[in-house]
């Protein structure tokens, strides 16, 4: 397993849909174990393949405390299939958007199908932090990020400091 670089605001790469994985292999099998790797180092409980520079529908996370064992979770082509009707509001961060959090409203509950690590289908009914997280990964693979909450102005401002930083840390 090897750590990845993860992509940060303004990569343009952030804001594109990323294509269904055609067939679960070695090959994706590794890239998640790859992943899982670079989200535990970050350190985030959640990365998408886009924010590695891999425009496949492939999702990693763990939500469990620091004190509990590792619960890595590998979802590969995930879809919501329901939304629940109550909110919630959580402060997220995002690894591609370093040292920035928001509170965002989100259903408070998401029913997700997705393929497992052997390619069969499955569906995860889920709450909490893990809903609030299944939503932020699945925004990412369709080109949505957490300033995209914001309103136009605020995330202007956003967009410009870190193409700021992009251009310092190019100079």
């Amino acid at each position: 397993m090897s750590i990845m670089p993860i992509i940060t605001l303004p990569d343009p790469q952030l804001r594109k849909v990323s294509d269904p994985v055609e067939r679960v292999d070695a090959e994706l099998l590794k890239l998640a174990d790859d992943m899982l790797e670079t989200m535990y180092d970050a350190p985030g409980i959640g990365l998408a393949a886009v924010q590695v520079g891999i425009l496949k529908r492939l999702i990693v996370l763990d939500v469990s405390d620091d004190e509990d064992k590792p619960q890595p979770m590998t979802l590969i082509n995930p879809e919501i299939l329901k939304l629940g009707d109550a909110t919630r509001v959580h402060e997220e961060g995002c690894l591609s958007i370093p040292d920035f959090r928001l509170d965002i409203e989100r259903p408070a509950t998401v029913v997700v199908g997705y393929l497992d690590r052997e390619g069969k289908p499955q569906e995860l009914q889920a709450n909490g932090l893990l809903a609030t997280a299944l939503q932020h990964e699945i925004d990412h693979l369709n080109g949505k990020l957490i300033i995209d909450f914001l309103s136009r102005l605020k995330r202007d401002i956003v967009v410009r400091k870190f193409k700021k930083i992009a251009r310092e840390a190019s100079a």
